[in-house]
């Protein structure tokens, strides 16, 4: 492998870890602060909070819509061209990196801009927040697919 093949796949490896931590974090300790729940109210959407956190520009933008997306496309034509003992590993992490851009891109990004505008009756905000949590497993368990594939790539190419 080339250093810049070499250098891509360290890189692919390290954001898609702090991605795969960033998400649990965001679904364990931002989250609850959204959708919030009690058993007098049920669950509820606050939108206020989720503007003030603006987690998608403080921090997603600066560690995955940009430089993961880099990373995966970069990853999908390096991969092609790596040797055997890589090739097939490093194009399941793309692969399974892509499967999580576009399930940013067409759904999560566009939804949470949605959820902030809190422009929908309460029960309809509800039931999207719900829903993009309950996806949101998905996108975690393709961040973590990505990243065990791309760590074995690291390991098979010696790098």
């Amino acid at each position: 492998m080339t250093l810049l093949s070499t250098v891509i796949l360290w890189l692919f490896v390290l954001n898609l870890g702090v991605s795969f931590g960033a998400g649990l974090y965001e679904s364990r300790i931002a989250v609850p602060q959204w959708l919030t729940f009690s058993q007098s109210d049920g669950y509820r959407w606050n939108a206020a909070a989720a503007r003030e956190a603006d987690v998608g520009r403080r921090f997603w933008a600066l560690v995955t819509t940009g430089p993961l997306t880099l990373l995966t496309l970069a990853s999908l034509a390096c991969a092609w061209l790596a040797p055997a003992p890589v090739h097939a590993w490093w194009l399941a992490a793309a692969l399974c990196a892509l499967v999580d851009r576009v399930l940013t891109f067409g759904y999560f990004i566009p939804t949470m801009i949605r959820l902030m505008r809190d422009v929908q009756p309460e029960s309809a905000a509800v039931a999207t927040a719900r829903r993009w949590v309950r996806l949101g497993a998905l996108r975690h368990v393709a961040t973590l697919a990505a990243w065990l594939a791309a760590l074995e790539a690291l390991v098979r190419s010696g790098g």
